[in-house]
């Protein structure tokens, strides 16, 4: 994807396993940067799996993005269901494996609105994937927000 390329999308769908580290991250850092510039934009996340359904994103995730200034409320862990990939423009995935998951639960018309999220960044342009920092310490989270930041700079500057 050329980086000058614009994206028309009305609505965003992040999605990680379970919901509840990267991808509600996401959904609070995007939701907030996207707010001025794009205040008719949905923004949502889910999880490849339903493991922590109705869970709140997990507290060193919030931790961590609050000290940043970053709300998480109304975010709630939930599963990709069928529907959601005619109703979101563009679904972010954060690593390999949920992109790959997600390609095979999407319907063949629907496959091309499925990317990586950190395609979208500027920064990190060597890194591909937003680690998973759920079995790690608190560098780890502090590593995904430093990624989910700027993937989300990057994809605010993309949307037309």
């Amino acid at each position: 994807m050329s980086q000058s390329q614009s994206i028309h999308a009305q609505s965003i769908l992040f999605v990680c396993l379970g919901n509840i580290c990267r991808s509600p991250t996401a959904h609070a850092v995007f939701r907030q940067l996207a707010r001025a510039q794009r205040p008719d934009l949905k923004i949502d996340s889910a999880g490849t799996a339903g493991y922590h359904k109705g869970a709140k994103p997990d507290s060193r995730a919030r931790a961590t993005g609050e000290k940043r200034g970053y709300d998480f409320k109304g975010i709630a862990a939930r599963a990709v269901v069928e529907d959601d990939f005619e109703a979101f423009d563009l679904i972010l995935a954060m690593d390999e494996s949920n992109y790959q998951d997600l390609m095979a639960a999407c319907p063949s018309e629907f496959q091309y609105k499925i990317k990586m999220f950190l395609d979208f960044a500027e920064q990190h342009k060597d890194v591909n994937e937003v680690p998973d920092p759920y079995y790690g310490g608190n560098k780890g989270f502090e590593y995904v927000l430093d990624l989910v930041e700027d993937a989300s700079h990057g994809l605010l500057k993309r949307l037309a």
